[in-house]
């Protein structure tokens, strides 16, 4: 953030007011982590602020502190829209665009609000007052860190601020193995274990409890993996059938996508997840090196995000969507065989 958008921060947030802090839909640990982080501080500053999430996010991430604070906007209807109407500032963390909010675009788009976002993403929309926006960060957790210090204010960080960042940033660093995490990173991360963050702990809520149907569901994607070696690429589907048959719960298959670019050779990993109630075929790209899987997503599944981090979505069918993706991919042959 420049000198002017810490002023404006810090003349907002000099008098009362209703805020409402939003992550985008289908909420990840970092998307939850810097939503909690950030509602801490300003509560503790005295401020009325409350999250409101677009729907439900993996039970594995309702561990943490405050999470009983979120409003879910499918569920607590009322109250939320509540809080909506009479919010004087809303933040948006984790997302650049309001398309990214489901049923809460509408509502966002028709407010007067003063908007701050605080996103790592690439190409970020212009609605907000103050845009921070850094898309070399390794996370929203480190930037909401590093945007309570623009402010003078780390003293303000609890133990359970503390804990909530240093989830969102080792879920989204893949436990500090992506390229994203810096000296930084890891700076703020042993600020943040100083200031009470209990690594082994949190890790252990987030990656070690399993339920029987979601080991059994695994074995279902790494069973379906088909892996092109003349592409450098593996990739999983997993059906509405397969989903139901094995119990599936929201963040059962955070993660699986990974298991592609554990093979030797492969760069390229997608998973395609069928979801019949909303009539789209979700997927899920991961690489490593220079092959940006945010531009495929981009150019071919109406989605986007990082450069080995991405997300998109097909409209058509399964069988559809693995065709067009086979064709598409001999046009790439070049790029992931450099």
């Amino acid at each position: 953030m420049n000198l002017e958008d810490i002023t404006t921060i810090k003349s907002i947030l000099s008098k009362p007011q209703n805020i409402v802090i939003i992550p985008h839909k289908n909420p990840d640990g970092d998307a939850i982590g810097s939503c909690l982080g950030l509602l801490g501080f300003l509560k503790d500053k005295g401020q009325n602020a409350v999250v409101v999430a677009p729907n439900d996010y993996p039970k594995f991430l309702k561990w943490m502190p405050r999470n009983e604070q979120i409003l879910n906007f499918e569920k607590e209807n009322s109250e939320a829209k509540k809080a909506l109407d009479e919010a004087t500032v809303i933040f948006t963390l984790d997302f650049n665009d309001l398309s990214r909010t489901g049923q809460l675009e509408t509502i966002l788009k028709a407010k007067e609000a003063d908007f701050i976002m605080i996103d790592h993403h690439q190409q970020p929309d212009d609605y907000a007052i103050v845009t921070y926006s850094d898309v070399s960060m390794s996370s929203t957790c480190e930037m909401v860190y590093n945007f309570i210090e623009y402010l003078g204010e780390t003293d303000r960080i609890t133990k359970a601020m503390a804990i909530n960042l240093y989830t969102g940033i080792m879920t989204d660093t893949g436990s500090f193995k992506y390229r994203s995490t810096s000296s930084r990173t890891h700076r703020v991360v042993a600020d943040l274990i100083d200031r009470g963050a209990e690594n082994m702990e949190i890790h252990q809520r987030v990656f070690d409890t399993n339920s029987p149907s979601r080991l059994h569901l695994l074995g279902v994607a790494l069973s379906n993996m088909v892996i092109l070696p003349q592409y450098k690429t593996a990739y999983i589907t997993l059906s509405q059938e397969e989903l139901d048959d094995n119990d599936f719960k929201k963040g059962d298959t955070e993660g699986f996508v990974n298991y592609g670019l554990t093979l030797e050779g492969i760069i390229f990993a997608v998973i395609f997840i069928e979801n019949r109630e909303e009539g789209i075929i979700k997927i899920s790209l991961r690489s490593i090196g220079d092959f940006s899987v945010n531009e495929f997503a981009r150019n071919h599944f109406n989605g986007g995000g990082h450069d080995n981090a991405a997300g998109g979505r097909s409209e058509i069918s399964m069988e559809a969507t693995i065709t067009k993706f086979n064709d598409i991919l001999k046009t790439y042959k070049t790029q992931l065989n450099p």
